[in-house]
């Protein structure tokens, strides 16, 4: 199964995923997104917060 990562070095800190999926993601000191539980939230959720990341900073991976 797919899990959702983040890249910090694009992530710019603007919170829309953890305002989409909050089980999924959160935001670690340093103001970055980060995954707290890959599992958090349904698939088609997480997938939403990809889409709207305005920097491409999460994806997929195996």
């Amino acid at each position: 199964m797919p899990i959702p990562v983040v890249d910090a070095d694009l992530c710019t800190g603007c919170e829309l995923c953890v305002d989409i999926a909050p089980g999924t993601f959160g935001m670690n000191d340093e103001g970055v997104s980060m995954v707290v539980n890959p599992e958090g939230d349904d698939e088609e959720t997480i997938q939403e917060a990809i889409d709207t990341c305005p920097v491409e900073a999460i994806a997929w991976a195996e």
